[in-house]
């Protein structure tokens, strides 16, 4: 309830449908944008309100859905692309992934992601991914579509 309170900007017990993906995530779930959409989440703020009786069907729904994914998730997937085996991976590769596989970054998004995240990289063009991950959940970086 805390959760959704934060999101009731007006106090009339409902938040923007854009705003279900970001009260999910500030509850430590990590849904996609095809799930929140499914969801009756909206790409664009005062398209729809949401009480809080018909959140919380939502929240129980994708906090069934475990295959989101978490750090260890993330970082075993990152581990595929550390050729060497030193916590490294080319930060190309990493550009490449975000831009073009699963629910792309645009290049902006990708630039916030790694102006706020992103260690620099070393000679070689590698960067340390686990940092990076870790940066980015811990600040739980959120893409607001707009």
């Amino acid at each position: 309830q805390f959760v959704f309170s934060v999101y009731d900007w007006d106090g009339s017990n409902s938040i923007d449908a854009f705003d279900i993906g970001n009260a999910l995530r500030a509850l430590n779930l990590n849904p996609t944008l095809e799930l929140i959409g499914k969801m009756g989440g909206t790409q664009k703020r005062g398209e729809k309100r949401v009480k809080l009786e018909e959140f919380l069907p939502i929240y129980a729904q994708v906090k069934k859905e475990k295959d989101m994914g978490c750090y260890e998730d993330f970082l075993e997937c990152l581990k595929l692309y550390d050729k060497e085996e030193n916590g490294t991976m080319l930060l190309a590769e990493l550009q490449h992934s975000l831009l073009a596989l699963g629910e792309k970054l645009t290049e902006d998004e990708l630039e916030n992601v790694f102006k706020d995240c992103m260690d620099p990289e070393d000679d070689d063009g590698n960067i340390p991914y686990a940092p990076f991950l870790k940066k980015m959940m811990d600040n739980m970086v959120v893409i607001n579509l707009k």
